[in-house]
Formats: structure tokens, C-alpha cells, sequence
């Protein structure tokens, strides 16, 4: 014991000793050799001078972007994948869908957009069902769990050995010993709790196991970023889930820290499915280095998915929806990117639910800009914390917000996890993406951009209906919060461009 303290005295002789050093590296690598905002540049710098040694071990811990290149090269490759994508756009180009009331001309740009950049084939065979509960969705998802006849693909960024998952793991076993294959895929950040008996005990029992960036001193994992934020599940390529829940008892109201967990998350039936199972897939080979795409039976849609005019021109009224995705991997923040176009062709309101508002400043400015031109612009957020440091900066910036006019409301019927955005009534868009930096650039994530008036304004209602339930923030209680709210509205909203 003795020897080990001898050793860390002398590595912390050492860092003492060429701290400048060190430090003169590091400013040089996130000057010159990292894209970031200028922000975030200038907040490391800040760190790393005036908070010697933790500044440094701050900046190993949160900002690992020297290796991003290499980490993701592989995976970047495989997100090259364009299924149908340039025959789709090819076909929507020479038609006019300009008729289309799942689209209309206003939004024929974003499908396209979509199209080019990330491959996002638009399916409008599609239907979708809402769960804002989670006993509702566990429920729902059980039964579907024993509808399965060929595979369940499961992919979750937090799942806990609590009764939420200890009720669905004898159903797997149970399908796996009929021959269904089962895989899991979990972050290893998210799925730190989970025993590695009870992985090993799946794996017996025939069900594949992945995780995905997995900790490297037992639960202690070093990678804050790059966490797949993702909650993905495919069943038979009929029927998927995408959304806010994860797998733990908290996310059926039983944690009493939180009480009541109000969620959303979407059950598709239709060609979106497929786009589910293509971002499981890739993500699956990337974590566990087997390629799904050797086994054409994981994709069988019988054509669907490029099937799109005679459904057009059916009686069926088609709901459009591209599975739009982002990450630390691809070039383009897609999501974020969605999101901007929906505020910039708003013309009467935004409705938007997030647990954690962190902005950049093209999203800022551009839902300033909607608020200070007449649209209704609405921000509902959690009115307790999960994570103080993004509560706080949460509240700073919904000041930016009222000023310009908007209205924002604080949930008090437990903790609002939902994450989403509606506009106009014509589309929405739902999935696991926090409106904040780390959805946008560091996790992966994943929604669903739904081209469809009806289920837009189901979602639109639910939102109002939760008014009910929320604490309006004026603009007048905003400038009265005392001295100690600023101080830590302030000081967390500094630290933010550190993600």
C-alpha cells in the first residue's frame, strides 16, 4: 500500500512539473486541431488555466475528440448505406407532391434534405400508436415481445436489473428456445448496473448480448461522450418502438425521487420499421463486429420501403416518416438540423417538450426569431432535476426565451422526460434527442420525423392536455429569482460549452 502511494506522489510530481507544458499541448489540440465552437474553445482554455491538474483531468475525461476520427472510421463506412434513397428521390423529384396533405410543399425540402445527407428513406405506409405512460408501453411492448416469430432486436441506453427488465427476460428466453434470435444491445454507460452474471445468463440461454462502449474498470467508465442515447426495438421487421423510455422501474413511476415519469414514445407498424432496424444493425456490427447485413431476411420489407407511389395514389391516407439519426460520427448534426428547419417554416406555432434546453445559438436565435415574428412559440421542461448542472442551465435559457416572447412552463406532475417538437399541426418530430449540445453533437441518438397532420395534432393535444399539470414562468418571476438562482443559472450555463 505504501508503494502505491509512493507512485501516485510521484505522478503528481510530475504533472506539477510540466503542467505548462501539458497545458500548452492541450490549448494547441483544441485550437487547432478540433472543431469546436468558439465557446467551447475558450471554456477549455479558461479550465485549463485556472483550474491546474482537474482542469486537465476534465478535459481527458469530457473532451475526447482526438481520437474521434479513428474511433469511428469503421462505423462511418458503414453509415454510407443508402437503401433506395436516390431511386426515392429520383421519383419524388419527377412527381408532384406538392398535393400530398402528409407533406405539402412546405416540408418537400426537408424529405429532401434528408434524403441527400443521411440516406433517410420516407415511408408513408405507416401507423403509429402514442404511449405516454410507462406501464402502458412496457405492457404493450410484452405482448408484442411474445408475438415475435422470427427475431427481437432490443437496443436501450439505460436498462436496469429492476422488475421492468426482470419482467420481459423470461419472455426472451422463452422465444429464444423457440428459435427466435434475440439480441440486446445496451451502452455501457446506461447498463453499468446490470450485473455480469445476469448478461451471462442470458447468453446460456441463447440470447445475444452487446454493449456498446463498455467500461473498461468494471462501472467505472471513463468515456462521458460518444453514449448511445438510442432506445430501439424491432420485432420481426412488423413492428418497432423509438422514444424517451428506457428500461427501469423510474420509467414506470416507481422511484419515488421522481414519482410519476411522463414520457413518449411511438410504436410504428410500416416501412419506417426498417429504418429502425437499419440504425440497430449498424449499430449492433459497430459494438459487436457482426455484420447483420450478410442476412437479407433482417431487412425483408417485400418492397416497401420503394414502393411509394401506388401508396400515394391508394385510398389508404399514407403518414410519412424518415428515421433521421445523429452522432459524433456522421458530419451533419441531422437532427438539430430538423429541428431548425421546423422553426424556420413555422408560420403559427411551436410547440416543444424537452427534459434538458440547451441550445446552440442557430437554435436560440432561430425560435427567437419565430417568437418575435407572432408564432406561438411554447417550451415545457421537467420542474425538478435529474442532473442539477443541466437543470440550471435549462432555466437560464428559457429566460432567453420569455424575453423574446415565448412561453415556457415548468411540468410539476413528476418528471417530463418527453422529447419532441410540433409545428403547425403538420409535423412533429419525436424520439430520443434532447434539445441541448449533447444530443446534438456527442450522443447517438435517433427520431422520428413524422410528416402527418393527424398524428401531430394527437401529439399537440396531448401537449396542451399537459398544461394542465405545469407552472407557467413569466418573464416578471424570471427577473425576480434571487441572487442564488443566478449564481448557479450562470455558472452552469458557463460550463456548458464544455460538453
Amino acid at each position: 500500500m505504501g508503494e502505491l502511494f509512493i507512485g501516485i506522489w510521484k505522478v503528481w510530481q510530475w504533472l506539477m512539473s510540466h503542467l505548462i507544458f501539458i497545458n500548452l499541448i492541450l490549448s494547441i489540440i483544441i485550437v487547432f486541431f478540433q472543431r469546436r465552437d468558439p465557446k467551447a474553445v475558450w471554456t477549455w482554455l479558461l479550465a485549463l488555466y485556472f483550474i491546474p491538474v482537474f482542469g486537465f483531468l476534465f478535459y481527458l475525461l469530457f473532451c475526447q475528440d482526438i481520437n474521434k476520427s479513428k474511433m469511428f472510421r469503421i462505423k462511418e463506412v458503414e453509415d454510407k448505406l443508402r437503401i433506395s434513397a436516390r431511386g426515392q428521390e429520383n421519383f419524388l423529384r419527377g412527381h408532384n407532391i406538392d398535393e400530398m396533405d402528409t407533406l405539402g410543399k412546405d416540408y418537400k425540402e426537408l424529405v429532401f434534405y434528408n434524403l441527400d445527407t443521411s440516406g433517410a428513406v420516407l415511408t408513408v405506409n405507416n401507423e403509429i400508436e402514442i404511449f405516454t405512460d410507462g406501464m402502458a408501453k412496457f405492457e404493450d411492448l410484452r405482448n408484442s415481445l411474445r408475438q415475435a416469430k422470427k427475431f427481437i432486436h432490443i437496443q436501450y441506453y439505460i436498462i436496469k436489473k429492476d422488475e421492468v427488465f426482470l419482467s420481459m427476460v423470461p419472455i426472451l428466453k422463452d422465444k429464444a428456445r423457440q428459435g427466435v434470435e434475440v439480441r440486446i444491445l445496451c451502452d455501457g454507460m446506461g447498463g453499468r448496473f446490470v450485473p455480469k452474471a445476469l448478461w451471462k445468463e442470458l447468453e446460456e440461454a441463447g440470447i445475444f448480448v452487446g454493449i456498446f462502449f463498455p467500461p473498461i474498470l468494471g462501472r467505472l467508465n471513463l468515456r462521458v461522450n460518444y453514449r448511445n442515447h438510442r432506445k430501439i426495438v424491432v420485432i420481426d421487421n412488423q413492428t418497432g418502438y423509438v422514444g424517451g423510455f428506457n428500461i427501469g422501474k423510474e420509467y414506470i413511476g416507481k422511484d419515488k425521487k421522481f414519482g410519476y415519469w411522463r414520457d413518449t414514445h411511438l410504436k410504428i407498424r410500416g416501412g419506417a420499421v426498417i429504418s429502425l432496424q437499419i440504425r440497430f444493425a449498424l449499430d449492433w456490427n459497430y459494438a459487436v463486429k457482426e455484420n447483420l447485413f450478410l442476412h437479407a431476411e433482417y431487412f425483408d420489407d417485400n418492397g416497401e420501403m420503394e414502393n411509394i407511389g401506388p401508396i400515394l395514389s391508394g385510398e389508404k391516407r399514407p403518414l410519412g416518416i424518415q428515421i433521421i439519426t445523429s452522432g459524433p460520427d456522421v458530419t451533419y448534426k441531422q437532427i438539430r438540423n430538423n429541428y431548425l428547419e421546423l422553426f424556420h417554416k413555422a408560420r403559427k406555432h411551436i410547440y416543444i417538450q424537452t427534459p434538458y434546453f440547451i441550445p446552440d445559438d442557430a437554435v436560440l436565435s432561430a425560435l427567437q426569431i419565430a417568437a418575435r415574428s407572432g408564432v406561438d412559440v411554447r417550451l415545457m421542461i421537467p420542474c425538478m432535476p435529474d442532473h442539477p448542472f443541466v437543470y440550471w442551465a435549462t432555466y437560464s435559457y428559457t429566460g432567453d426565451l420569455l424575453e423574446a416572447g415565448a412561453r415556457c412552463y415548468q411540468y410539476e406532475n413528476g418528471f417530463l422526460h418527453a422529447k419532441g417538437v410540433m409545428a403547425d399541426s403538420c409535423v412533429c418530430c419525436y424520439g430520443t434527442a434532447n434539445m441541448d449540445i449533447r444530443s446534438f453533437e456527442l450522443n447517438f441518438e435517433v427520431n422520428a420525423i413524422i410528416y402527418d397532420e393527424e398524428t401531430t395534432k394527437q401529439l399537440e393535444e396531448i401537449f396542451l392536455n399537459d398544461l394542465k399539470y405545469c407552472h407557467e414562468i413569466t418573464l416578471e418571476e424570471y427577473n425576480n429569482r434571487n441572487i442564488f438562482i443566478r449564481v448557479k443559472e450562470q455558472g452552469s450555463r458557463l460550463l456548458s460549452p464544455l460538453l
